[in-house]
């Protein structure tokens, strides 16, 4: 939990008056019913440990990704997977792009690893080019984090330049960290084809943003490399994943459906929602996934809250600044609440 310390992230609602949030970019469709239930009935097993292994969990991602189980480590959560592979890599100096997940850089910051920034231009709508393979190699860095999808900027990143990326990391002996929690949302091709020949390359992947499952917190990540896995494994405690979010998980991997309804609703109102926006005056970044970046006045996010509803003020990501907000897809009748809502808010200006 957050001890006397500011929340960096969204889906705060807990201080109450929130009707609608739109600040944490989860699945609209929520968690599929199978998933539920599935939690739920595990607490029959509740008395006891949860499996330490997560051997059915591992054997279901192993699976739906096609690779081999000792490639698959399980936590509690994208956040803890991110901070146990910092801190078993114990690397000198990172670079990541700005903006992206402060995640990466807060997880680095502990192990006091020195962080570089490649600066992603509003004027090219945040894309990532290839500026980035001469700034690697210019680095020289142990380590490289890539969001992709990038958040808070939902650009899918180009499949070929991530190969190039594979390549000048591999060349240099750096470490190449993937987090591909938004790939499917965004119909993204995964890296996961070329895991077995490239052991530097870590995927990281969550429930979270599929399946709707925030509050269940399971993450993983995938690697061939066995025994950084393992010294990850030793970074956190033995029953980190709980024995209802093992359960939910398994079920998840299922509910191929339920992914696939979720992107054609996601692809339609985002589209709606970038519209709107437009409509209002207010300039976003065009998004490949279940979030929007735009621009607004400097206390929209105070005045939209006084209204009941949350959206994500990204004026403490890196790269961006005052006047960034980022909100999510969410279900069409939310959406034009929030438009509604948003409409009304700016009139008053």
């Amino acid at each position: 939990m957050l001890y006397k310390a500011k929340n960096p992230h969204g889906g705060d609602i807990y201080e109450g008056g929130i009707r609608l949030d739109f600040s944490a970019n989860t699945n609209p469709m929520g968690m599929p019913e199978s998933v539920k239930q599935a939690a739920v009935s595990s607490l029959e097993y509740a008395d006891r440990y949860p499996d330490p292994y997560a051997r059915e969990l591992v054997s279901s991602i192993s699976t739906y990704h096609g690779v081999p189980e000792d490639y698959v480590l399980a936590g509690a959560g994208a956040a803890e997977m991110i901070y146990s592979y910092c801190q078993e890599g114990g690397f000198k100096k990172a670079l990541m792009t700005a903006p992206t997940f402060s995640e990466y850089g807060l997880a680095l910051e502990t192990t006091g690893c020195e962080i570089i920034r490649h600066y992603l231009k509003e004027e090219d709508g945040f894309t990532l080019d290839d500026g980035i393979i001469a700034h690697i190699r210019e680095a020289g860095p142990d380590a490289v984090f890539i969001c992709n999808p990038n958040n808070p900027t939902g650009k899918l990143a180009d499949h070929e330049l991530m190969l190039e990326i594979i390549g000048v990391t591999e060349d240099l002996g750096a470490k190449l960290f993937v987090d591909e929690c938004f790939a499917e949302l965004a119909g993204g091709r995964s890296l996961t084809e070329f895991l077995g020949s490239c052991s530097n390359l870590t995927i990281l992947r969550a429930f979270t943003k599929n399946y709707g499952m925030a509050g269940l917190r399971l993450g993983y990540v995938l690697s061939s490399d066995s025994e950084y896995l393992k010294g990850m494994s030793e970074r956190v405690q033995p029953w980190n994943i709980s024995t209802p979010a093992q359960a939910a998980g398994v079920a998840a991997l299922k509910e191929k459906d339920f992914l696939s309804e979720s992107i054609e609703l996601i692809k339609r109102e985002r589209i709606r929602l970038q519209e709107g926006l437009k409509d209002l005056g207010l300039k976003s970044v065009d998004s490949d996934v279940n979030f929007i970046l735009f621009k607004g006045p400097d206390d929209l996010c105070d005045r939209m809250k006084e209204q009941g509803i949350l959206i994500r003020n990204c004026d403490n990501y890196e790269g961006l600044g005052t006047g960034w907000y980022r909100i999510a897809v969410k279900l069409p009748d939310e959406n034009t609440e929030l438009l509604r809502t948003m409409e009304e808010v700016l009139g008053k200006e």
